[in-house]
């Protein structure tokens, strides 16, 4: 029969574990104030006594996770920590990453999504799901979509902030039809497209790409902040809901908020 741990050995195992979560609270304090800080701030933002601190940064710093310049005395992640980061990074694939993401939106709305990366051809399907009775549509992975006439490239172009992306949907758009054009009007199409997108926190199209098609996309940032993703889902325009309090571009925004924040992206402070 397995041996019952006594009360001491116990009461140490907790001890260890919380000695263990204060110095992980501490090192993710040091990382939200930048990575480099006085001791008096980093006992501030972690809510405990300097004291207390000093005596886990110390700790961190004989096991390199943290390191103090002599000029400064401020406290600064370690090259362990430096290490631990860059192997976090290498894992950041936003196309693994949102793969449950796909599964969930394709099982809550019944819609088929997809996410896109941009590449040098234009915004490029890279895995998509279809719910059991799957909307009809000639997009699959390896598809390349246009800047202007799709929700995905319609999130990259707004949300990236790219003078060469905006470039080539201002190309994409002086080579358009009639019929085309006639869905973006006055002096700055493309630049008033951006801000209506930006304004939504998605981008909507109906109809543009495919008839009969809605569609709406949210982008997916990394932990620079950077576009590198872009999360779409799409369905039959007659069931389709497209407006952006409804029922998919909150849910949506939701699930590319989450590959964000798992791809180390910390949105800016309100205000």
């Amino acid at each position: 029969m397995p041996r019952t741990p006594s009360p001491d050995t116990s009461a140490k195992r907790r001890q260890r574990v919380q000695s263990a979560e204060t110095g992980m609270t501490i090192l993710k304090a040091l990382a939200r104030l930048g990575g480099a800080a006085s001791l008096t701030a980093i006992a501030a933002e972690a809510d405990e006594s300097a004291a207390k601190v000093h005596r886990y940064l110390s700790s961190l710093a004989s096991e390199g996770l943290v390191a103090q310049h002599p000029a400064t005395q401020h406290y600064h992640l370690g090259p362990e920590a430096v290490r631990i980061g860059l192997a976090a990074l290498r894992q950041c694939d936003p196309v693994r990453m949102g793969e449950s993401a796909l599964l969930r939106l394709r099982e809550s709305l019944q819609v088929t999504c997809f996410i896109a990366v941009l590449g040098n051809r234009g915004p490029t399907v890279m895995r998509m799901e279809e719910p059991s009775l799957p909307v009809t549509v000639n997009i699959r992975p390896g598809s390349v979509l246009p800047l202007l006439w799709s929700a995905s490239g319609q999130a990259f172009v707004a949300f990236a902030d790219d003078a060469e992306l905006r470039a080539q949907a201002e190309a994409e758009y002086a080579g358009a039809t009639a019929e085309q054009r006639s869905v973006m009007g006055g002096p700055d199409p493309v630049g008033t497209l951006c801000q209506q997108v930006r304004t939504q926190g998605c981008a909507i199209v109906r109809d543009t790409l495919l008839a009969g098609i809605s569609a709406i996309a949210a982008p997916v940032r990394d932990a620079r902040g950077h576009v590198v993703a872009v999360l779409t889902a799409l369905g039959a325009s007659n069931g389709f809901d497209t407006r952006p309090g409804g029922k998919v571009c909150p849910a949506l925004m939701h699930e590319a908020g989450l590959i964000s924040a798992a791809m180390g992206y910390v949105p800016p402070a309100a205000g």
